[in-house]
């Protein structure tokens, strides 16, 4: 099957209090974006690449290629004031048969490893919907009104990106009206009655939303 990867980059950093959208924060020499970019298409070289930003950061985003020599082979299209919104209208911007394997990933993640990417292709092949997850390490409790109490973390796992579908399943998701449960692919896909199968995740592959998380980045990258 076809692969392809939409790269999702609509976020304005507001936890990360900084002055520009943190997908644009420098890191190491140059935005972060840059660096998720390169990272995925190391991971399969083969694999077409869409970034799906803001309108109004495009010609901004243009500038930086050129400003950083980055030449990477990326389509530039449309994304939205929403992660749903951008995922949405960038799925309208590929041009792809439904049986096209569809990779969405974080624009801020950029330690995904070569493991995680193939094995989420590989599964999604087969059940049409694969995410990678890590096991839950520390002890997790439920807040009630009045009262919490500690639940059993292996009935939990923390969810990474890339999320990977086929490309039919994706159009007929983001085809359903917005609903406030909608807080990654995943859950947009099993709203159609589908499972999601799973992969093992890498540790190393954090989102990026915070300063604290900034720093780990600088020590993670090369």
């Amino acid at each position: 099957m076809n692969r392809v990867a939409l790269i999702v980059a609509g976020g304005k950093g507001v936890r990360m209090g900084a002055q520009i959208p943190k997908q644009f924060i420098p890191l190491h020499g140059k935005p972060l974006l840059m660096w998720t970019i390169e990272n995925l298409h190391q991971c399969d070289t083969s694999m077409e690449l869409y970034l799906a930003l803001s309108s109004e950061q495009h010609e901004n985003w243009r500038q930086l290629c050129e400003k950083h020599d980055f030449r990477i082979p990326h389509h530039l299209v449309d994304g939205g004031a929403t992660r749903f919104e951008s995922v949405k209208k960038g799925l309208e911007g590929i041009n792809a048969d439904d049986e096209t394997l569809v990779a969405i990933h974080d624009g801020v993640r950029p330690f995904v490893n070569k493991a995680v990417v193939e094995g989420c292709f590989q599964k999604a092949a087969l059940t049409k919907a694969a995410i990678p997850v890590l096991p839950v390490t520390e002890t997790l409790r439920e807040i009630n009104e009045d009262s919490s109490k500690t639940v059993d973390r292996s009935r939990f796992k923390l969810v990474q990106t890339p999320q990977v579908f086929q490309m039919g399943v994706l159009r007929r998701a983001y085809a359903q009206p917005y609903n406030e449960a909608f807080t990654d692919d995943a859950s947009v896909v099993e709203a159609l009655g589908l499972p999601i199968s799973f992969v093992e995740g890498n540790r190393e592959n954090i989102k990026i939303t915070t300063p604290f998380d900034l720093k780990i980045a600088e020590i993670l990258l090369p």
